[in-house]
């Protein structure tokens, strides 16, 4: 008697929770538009700002593709010379040039049968991107030094933070090659986009780095923290979030994270500006034109607002630093941040 039949896709790999990690609409439509191409045998061309897990969708691309069983082979291109970036991907026979003792296999032979993951795309060179194309058309190419043609199956996805479409204009990426890559463009949405999923990753990194540390217990975030990580534009989108949160944990000593510490290099002993000299007639600075053109309850409400983003700013929008800048308790100072998150959102 058989067993029970099992899908194809049970026996696959799993792909880490942290790798598709969020709750957001946007989040869920990216991994959904993914989850359709993937099956789908053509090359994909994945874009996204610095630190929102290119790779990563990469790589949960291949496996839920049907060369989950083959290799994935990445390649950093802007970690290399424009020299070295033919000969990893193309690989070179020996004696090809000064120092090639023996033949070398590149990264496409490599990722035969399975997915090369080419990163950072937009760095590399016109003369090596003609040799892509040719692979991506013919599926054939030379080895460094070598005029025999070597067949390979490789199925071809790349990543960028830059515009190729600006580029290819420019006369620096080749537009034959941009048609060939772009079948499908996937583009990662930054963490500014995806305010539901700040809060759940927030406590997912907090969990790991407390079982790292041997922690018993994982670390909450008060109302402060929070808002501050809510708040936050993160640049760096989610690997500065995980950095965040991490130098978080490790530096608490209590089990509710309050301090939210955004910029690693702020300093504590930075010079303060002396303050200006005053004349006769007064300070020297002056109340804005605009504000003395609006009506006084209007322009009293615009300094205070103006007065509680410069605040927090300064206080790398930790809302108890803030407070401590204007002179307010933190009540005060929450009832005026309620008044300016109404007005901003109306």
């Amino acid at each position: 008697m058989t067993g029970p039949i099992r899908h194809p896709l049970e026996a696959r790999p799993s792909v880490r929770m942290e790798d598709a990690l969020g709750q957001s609409e946007t989040f869920l439509e990216f991994q959904e538009n993914l989850s359709r191409v993937a099956p789908v045998n053509r090359p994909v061309l994945i874009l996204g700002e610095r630190g929102t897990g290119k790779e990563l969708a990469a790589s949960r691309l291949h496996f839920l593709s049907n060369r989950w069983q083959g290799p994935l082979v990445a390649l950093n291109c802007s970690a290399l010379t424009p020299s070295l970036i033919e000969t990893e991907l193309f690989g070179y026979e020996k004696g090809a040039f000064t120092g090639a003792g023996q033949r070398r296999t590149g990264r496409f032979e490599t990722a035969n049968r399975g997915t090369l993951f080419l990163d950072e795309i937009g760095t590399i060179p016109m003369e090596v991107q003609e040799k892509i194309l040719r692979v991506v058309e013919y599926g054939t190419f030379e080895r460094v030094g070598s005029s025999e043609s070597i067949e390979v199956d490789a199925r071809i996805v790349a990543a960028t933070n830059a515009d190729l479409p600006v580029l290819a204009a420019e006369g620096r990426f080749k537009q034959d090659l941009l048609d060939r890559l772009s079948f499908e463009v996937l583009v990662l949405p930054p963490l500014r986009e995806r305010k539901e999923d700040i809060l759940l990753l927030a406590n997912h990194f907090a969990a790991r780095m407390a079982f790292e540390l041997g922690q018993k217990e994982i670390p909450g975030f008060d109302d402060s923290a929070i808002a501050a990580l809510e708040t936050y534009a993160w640049p760096g989108n989610v690997r500065e979030l995980k950095n965040v949160v991490e130098r978080a944990v490790y530096k608490s000593d209590a089990m509710v994270i309050s301090d939210i510490a955004f910029d690693p290099f702020h300093s504590p002993y930075t010079i303060k500006s002396l303050p200006e000299r005053a004349t006769p007639a007064g300070p020297q600075k002056k109340v804005p034109n605009d504000l003395m053109s609006m009506p006084l309850t209007e322009a009293v409400w615009e300094l205070k607002l103006r007065f509680l983003e410069k605040a927090l700013k300064d206080a790398k929008f930790n809302q108890k630093k803030a407070a401590r800048i204007l002179g307010m308790t933190y009540h005060q100072f929450r009832g005026l941040y309620r008044k300016y998150k109404e007005e901003k959102s109306g």
